[in-house]
């Protein structure tokens, strides 16, 4: 199920049940695309085969931890202690830099653990409604913000499952390089 793209549509998001791809999937269209892409990704961090928290990291390479079961913090999503410190230290650069030397943001997730930050939401709402591409996940979960984001004209939802993530990544990558080429095509 997807959104209906509008005409002017130059958002685009993933989003699925945790653990069914979305961060992969993004990161293999990243490494197909042909395109000067910043911001930021996230990802898990394990012990022993043990989810304990998850890192955020721009796609320079400056990172930091999102969120660990170790971590005390007025901020807290299900066991995890959020750091709103390294979410701002990373993302809201990630995503100003991204704005000024790129194609395309990348924000890889949006979701209640980056929702801490209300530095970090105005952020993510100037990437919006700037005249840059975004391509992000969106966690798959009802919030005011999220759910904003879900219902703007120029946003189209895509949802990854486990029956179609296998051609999800041709499908996306398709739809990038057109949005990538139109948006050329309204500069020349």
């Amino acid at each position: 199920m997807t959104s209906a793209p509008s005409q002017y549509c130059k958002n685009l998001f993933v989003t699925g049940r945790p653990g069914v791809g979305k961060t992969t999937l993004i990161g293999r269209v990243l490494e197909r695309l042909d395109a000067a892409v910043g911001g930021f990704v996230t990802s898990e961090i394990r012990d022993g085969g043990v989810r304990v928290g998850f890192a955020i990291a721009d796609l320079l390479g400056e990172s930091g931890t999102l969120a660990h079961v170790d971590l005390s913090s007025e901020y807290r999503v299900g066991r995890y202690g959020v750091n709103r410190t390294d979410l701002e230290r990373i993302g809201i650069p990630a995503i100003r830099n991204a704005l000024h030397l790129s194609q395309l943001v990348v924000m890889d997730e949006i979701g209640r653990m980056e929702l801490c930050s209300p530095q970090f939401r105005a952020e993510v709402e100037r990437a919006l409604d700037s005249p840059t591409l975004v391509l992000g996940t969106l966690q798959d979960r009802g919030s005011p913000f999220l759910d904003s984001v879900r219902a703007r004209p120029d946003v189209e939802v895509i949802r990854v499952t486990e029956e179609n993530r296998g051609r999800m990544v041709e499908e996306v990558l398709a739809r990038v390089e057109r949005l990538l080429h139109d948006a050329g095509a309204d500069t020349d």
